[in-house]
């Protein structure tokens, strides 16, 4: 896996890169486990926008992504790893003994042709096999990480991220988040050993503002350049600032370091360390 960077032909392609890796499979991916992604450009039932800077955009399949991991104590043998457009982190096609195929989120370094298994035992903490967190030994990175067991993986998927499993103690694993903080889930959640894949996403340069749209991804425009009807930090004659203590959002909430955070939230007692502040 490797960054192209392109030669400068133009403005757009001086600050353009792409991610290459010739592992990826080119075949397109399996009827029955993609359905249609329904566009709505960020609009309700009424036609008016919900959320902003979203519409356009290449048209994309969903694939049906096993997060759970349910087949346990059934060898799994990887088909194909494969681009996936909703997610930063490849996806791997696995063919179990059993004749099923599924699509799971691929770990870092998997390879065609390699093996896996899922189960409720302790087994060997290799990368891309999965067990509950009792059964992993301490000081594992882990991802795609259960809050309920049995409910599938929800945090630590994205592209090269990964939990340290620091200890376990009164039934409850200690995870260290890559933020610092550090936050306790019942020790029978199901966890899957190694970081997820494509860890070279986070550098590449989208260079253009075309590449953008294809992405999805409508224009931003800043609060400052607006009229005051539009944005509290609207108005003004040129380059102005914004005129008041506090940046905000179009809403008029506070913005920018404000902790967003509900007080007294329920899972407040899972979270044994808070995260580091910025800066540090």
């Amino acid at each position: 896996m490797a960054i192209k960077l392109y030669k400068p032909t133009t403005p757009a392609r001086r600050r353009t890169s792409v991610l290459v890796n010739e592992l990826l499979s080119k075949k397109r991916p399996v009827k029955s486990l993609v359905v249609i992604r329904k566009k709505n450009a960020g609009r309700n039932n009424q036609g008016k926008i919900s959320v902003r800077h979203q519409g356009g955009g290449a048209k994309r399949f969903i694939r049906l992504v096993d997060f759970k991991m349910d087949k346990y104590d059934i060898p799994a043998k990887v088909e194909a790893v494969e681009y996936d457009p909703n997610r930063n982190a490849n996806i791997a096609l696995v063919l179990y003994a059993d004749g099923e195929r599924r699509y799971i989120l691929a770990p870092d370094g998997i390879k065609i042709g390699d093996k896996f298994l899922s189960s409720k035992n302790r087994i060997e903490a290799k990368v891309g096999n999965r067990s509950s967190l009792k059964n992993i030994p301490t000081g594992t990175a882990v991802f795609n990480v259960e809050l309920t067991p049995g409910k599938g993986g929800q945090i630590a998927r994205s592209a090269g991220n990964n939990l340290i499993l620091a200890a376990i103690d009164g039934g409850r694993a200690q995870l260290k988040m890559p933020s610092g903080e550090i936050r306790t889930v019942s020790e029978d959640c199901a966890a899957t050993v190694g970081m997820v894949s494509n860890v070279e996403f986070r550098n590449i340069r989208i260079g253009k503002a075309g590449r953008m749209r294809h992405m999805g991804i409508r224009p931003t425009v800043r609060g400052k350049v607006m009229n005051p009807v539009d944005h509290p930090h609207g108005g003004g004659e040129g380059h102005n600032p914004i005129g008041m203590k506090h940046p905000k959002t179009y809403t008029g909430k506070l913005a920018y370091g404000v902790k967003t955070r509900k007080r007294n939230k329920v899972s407040d007692k899972f979270i044994l360390s808070r995260r580091n502040k910025r800066g540090n």
